[in-house]
């Protein structure tokens, strides 16, 4: 059912992106018959290819929107974050398009008819997002949850769901109290009644029950749960939920049991090729063009603080081996000239001024290209820690050797969703969106992550 629910947002996703290419599209004809209003010749020309440019102004614009996290499942943005995101969405896919005339010269459209486009465009677009989320916003368009426990793990929704953002896919209708169990959720949220579980989903036109006692042990009516079903009522894990809806594996609630049976993990022949030939076509993509920069960087780093222009380090990867990971040395040589590793932080004073510019631009990362192409590593995956912090974080932290059973990334779903981690504290919260990405890799969810990577370099989120 969880898999059914996440198609669901991932389709309403599709149905938002389709609309805002015909919308983009739209905007190419306008801004033709503005431009060539007085000049039907002009106009007739232009048509002959005008369905090819519109295109591909929609297909530019629309990819600088998901780089830019637009076409998130889990869209968290405020009004001006949301005006901010996607005026930087049309100044990237507007020069994306000027590369795009330079190289495919046939494909111009003309100044005034692409700067036409791109104005309408974004009103266009403004304007629709604003109505789309005071529709989605309203009840009607929201499942109506009600969740069954009403102690400790049920207060968990409260604590990791709180904001409006964070339901905006579904409302709580109430919590049931169980028997014998200890209440955590404030008594105003309580939903019960003498005609049992059954009767209180009717009353409450409820279309999902989420299960979530502190023990459930002789605490489920598993009848009046499937005479619910029946009537096509979902039956919903707490874990699942948290996994659908907040984009993490709860590491409290999640059992041995249900990460076993509850899909996932896919390791599959077909999955591997993909990914590797994903890796290595990226990489080596990335390197073509990110070459002279690397090289600048070089050169800055001799020219500040000499040698070595490189820094290795050794990391746990792919089944708990080690490997030399690379990167561009941004601290200073005796950074840890007693042996003890730490973790770096906010104004970290062994960090070089080239090497704070290029952790904040993650410049110094482009040389770990040369470990994904030697298999080290992925493009998208956990990040790779030292041995000294696995071996303590692996004591410390439920299931963090699960991260280990795919390679480790250049960039990942935690790195997007948590900020950089500089204590077990971190390292646990970032754990829920690494396990939440090893069970639910994808080819298209590699590729969303890539592109919402340049989110994070933008605005700087995460460099310490």
């Amino acid at each position: 059912m969880s898999r059914v629910r996440a198609s669901v947002k991932n389709r309403t996703l599709l149905a938002v992106w389709v609309l805002e290419v015909a919308l983009l599209m739209l905007s190419v004809l306008l801004a033709a018959v503005l431009r060539f209003r007085h000049d039907p010749v002009g106009l007739e020309v232009f048509s002959q290819g005008m369905a090819l440019r519109a295109v591909l102004v929609a297909l530019c614009i629309t990819g600088a929107m998901a780089a830019f996290g637009l076409y998130q499942v889990h869209l968290r943005h405020r009004w001006t974050d949301l005006a901010l995101r996607l005026m930087l969405s049309f100044g990237f896919g507007g020069i994306g398009l000027l590369v795009l005339y330079y190289v495919l010269p046939f494909t111009y459209m003309g100044r005034g008819v692409l700067l036409m486009s791109l104005a309408t465009g974004f009103a266009a677009l403004l304007l629709f997002r604003v109505l789309l989320f005071h529709v989605l916003a309203t009840d009607v368009f929201r499942r109506r949850v009600l969740v069954f426990g009403a102690g400790e793990n049920a207060d968990l929704i409260n604590q990791r769901m709180r904001r409006r953002s964070d339901r905006q896919s579904f409302v709580v209708v109430g919590f049931v109290p169980i028997p014998g169990q200890a209440l955590h959720v404030d008594s105003s949220l309580l939903a019960s009644g003498e005609d049992g579980l059954a009767g209180l989903v009717e009353r409450l036109q409820v279309d999902e029950i989420v299960v979530a006692p502190d023990e459930r042990r002789g605490a489920l009516p598993m009848d009046a749960m499937l005479a619910c079903a029946q009537r096509g009522v979902a039956v919903t894990d707490l874990s699942t939920f948290f996994e659908r809806e907040a984009g993490l594996v709860t590491l409290k609630i999640a059992d041995p049991s249900w990460l076993v049976f509850s899909g996932g993990f896919d390791h599959s022949l077909p999955r591997r090729l993909s990914k590797r030939c994903f890796d290595l076509a990226a990489a080596l993509l990335l390197l073509a063009i990110a070459w002279p920069a690397m090289l600048a960087v070089a050169v800055c780093i001799w020219f500040e603080d000499g040698r070595p222009l490189f820094y290795r380090q050794t990391r746990v990867g792919e089944g708990g081996r080690n490997f030399d990971l690379i990167k561009f040395r941004s601290m200073r040589t005796d950074a840890e000239a007693d042996g003890v590793a730490r973790w770096a932080k906010a104004g970290d004073d062994r960090t070089t001024r080239i090497g704070r510019f290029i952790r904040l631009t993650r410049l110094d990362e482009l040389p770990q290209l040369f470990n994904i192409i030697r298999g080290e590593m992925s493009f998208v995956g956990p990040r790779p820690e030292r041995p000294q912090f696995v071996d303590m974080l692996d004591q410390q932290l439920r299931y963090y050797s699960i991260r280990h059973s795919v390679k480790p990334g250049l960039t990942g779903w935690a790195q997007l969703r948590y900020p950089y981690g500089a204590s077990v504290q971190d390292a646990e919260e970032k754990l829920k969106f690494d396990l939440f990405y090893v069970k639910n890799q994808r080819l298209l969810f590699d590729m969303m992550i890539l592109l919402q990577t340049v989110e994070v370099v933008v605005f700087q989120r995460g460099s310490r």
